[in-house]
């Protein structure tokens, strides 16, 4: 289709797409714009043809959007907000557009790394970030169908994935074991002690536990497991609470070692967690991600 220039753009098409957009169906949208449904797809054909691109793959029940389709929604809600904002600033109320980020992350990712990730961003009063956690699988599927721009994980994705799915390592951190002060008095025997000293223990599955089981098993040590936590937020709460060592990356707990909270015991060598950036190959990519992978 040929791009028609700008000044082309009915806006009252755009209006339309925008209902459609949000009512999901074109006979939703029809009974809210009192418009046939006819009508109402002929409007949205001449938009496609204007921004020279299709906006929906559509379906016998519901229009889905494409790629295109959720960056001139994106565009859509910012040029119907302008209005209110116009409102606003008139009566003396300021609003800011925004930008949005969206960022998915496995609940066993350390949120100071998470915080870390996005703090280029923080602070900026034209982005707004939406961050969620959820298991791999259903990141994935939300990161495919464009409701997220990036996934964060420990681990890349394993099996069969989309081809335009990348994922790229962004942070590698040694894995030890840490401790309140006063728990040892002398220096540990890894893995050794572990027979005798209660650990608490990130959930099984991820590699560093893994890792952790191999080496202790190819010792002979049974270690005494007090917890196994597949929240990196509540086994840090657990490692401040507890007389027992905690296997870790640092950053989990940066901030109890520094107040001396925490202290280091052991780092265990060849142990190390990765951090993954997971993205989508995409014609649009959000420009936010630019200014936070490298």
């Amino acid at each position: 289709m040929e791009v028609l220039p700008v000044a082309a753009l009915n806006y009252n098409h755009l209006r339309y797409f925008h209902a459609v957009a949000h009512a999901g169906s074109l006979t939703r949208a029809a009974a809210v714009l009192n418009l046939s449904q006819s009508a109402l797809s002929v409007q949205l054909k001449a938009l496609e043809e204007a921004l020279g691109h299709s906006l929906f793959d559509r379906g016998p029940r519901r229009m889905a959007l494409t790629e295109a389709g959720k960056i001139a929604l994106d565009y859509a809600d910012t040029v119907f907000a302008a209005g209110e904002a116009l409102q606003q600033t008139l009566a003396g109320r300021v609003r800011l557009d925004q930008q949005v980020l969206r960022v998915g992350a496995l609940p066993t990712l350390s949120r100071n790394f998470q915080a870390e990730f996005v703090a280029p961003l923080i602070g900026r009063r034209d982005v707004e970030l939406v961050m969620v956690s959820g298991t791999l699988t259903d990141l994935l599927t939300q990161l495919e169908a464009h409701e997220l721009d990036v996934v964060l994980a420990n681990q890349p994705p394993r099996g069969a994935v989309a081809a335009d799915i990348h994922s790229r390592r962004i942070a590698e951190q040694p894995v030890g074991l840490v401790g309140p002060p006063g728990l040892i008095h002398r220096p540990l025997r890894f893995p050794q002690d572990l027979a005798k000293l209660p650990v608490l223990l990130p959930a099984r599955g991820l590699d560093i536990r893994t890792a952790f089981d191999q080496m202790l098993d190819a010792a002979g040590v049974q270690p005494i497991i007090l917890a196994e936590v597949d929240d990196m937020a509540m086994l840090r709460l657990l490692a401040r609470s507890s007389q027992a060592l905690t296997l870790v990356p640092p950053i989990v707990v940066k901030d109890e070692l520094a107040a001396g909270a925490l202290v280091d015991i052991f780092t265990i060598p060849g142990l190390t967690e990765e951090f993954h950036a997971i993205t989508q190959r995409r014609r649009f990519p959000n420009p936010l991600l630019a200014q936070l992978l490298p």
